[in-house]
């Protein structure tokens, strides 16, 4: 074995070897990045599935609390205006609020008891497939630098 064979073989090691840390180190990234996402896409389900409960705890009939539902996401998106499309994720949203109404409304209601998580996650799923996000990305607002004045 010549000395160059032996470096060359060390050398094609050592390339393999960073090689392999970086591959290593981008999966790691993507991961995080997935995980991060997965992280902050179940605050928002929880922040604003706290809020829609919250707001429908005291409705005195379905009709009011899929209404308070409704008001309680288009502020959270901060949507003052209507168009198709809002409308569209808004009657979507419906079964979301029948369903936790149904699921805080007192026994003697005789309210048929429904999946909420199930009825996020079919609302979810519709939303990804007509859109091109997550529907938990519409809660990504972008606040643009204000300068501050003093006065």
């Amino acid at each position: 074995m010549t000395a160059t064979s032996f470096l060359d073989a060390l050398k094609a090691a050592a390339d393999e070897a960073e090689a392999a840390e970086a591959r290593f180190r981008r999966e790691i990234a993507g991961r995080t990045k997935a995980l991060e996402r997965e992280r902050a896409f179940a605050f928002r389900r929880l922040n604003l599935m706290r809020a829609v409960a919250d707001a429908i705890a005291s409705a005195e009939s379905e009709e009011i609390a899929v209404a308070n539902a409704t008001a309680t996401l288009r502020a959270r998106l901060g949507w003052a205006s209507d168009s198709e499309a809002r409308d569209a994720v808004l009657v979507r949203f419906v079964p979301v609020a029948q369903a936790a109404f149904a699921s805080l409304a007192p026994p003697e209601a005789e309210a048929q008891e429904m999946d909420v998580q199930q009825s996020l996650a079919d609302f979810e799923a519709w939303y990804a497939s007509t859109h091109e996000n997550a529907f938990w990305v519409l809660f990504e607002h972008y606040m643009p630098e204000t300068p501050l004045v003093d006065f």
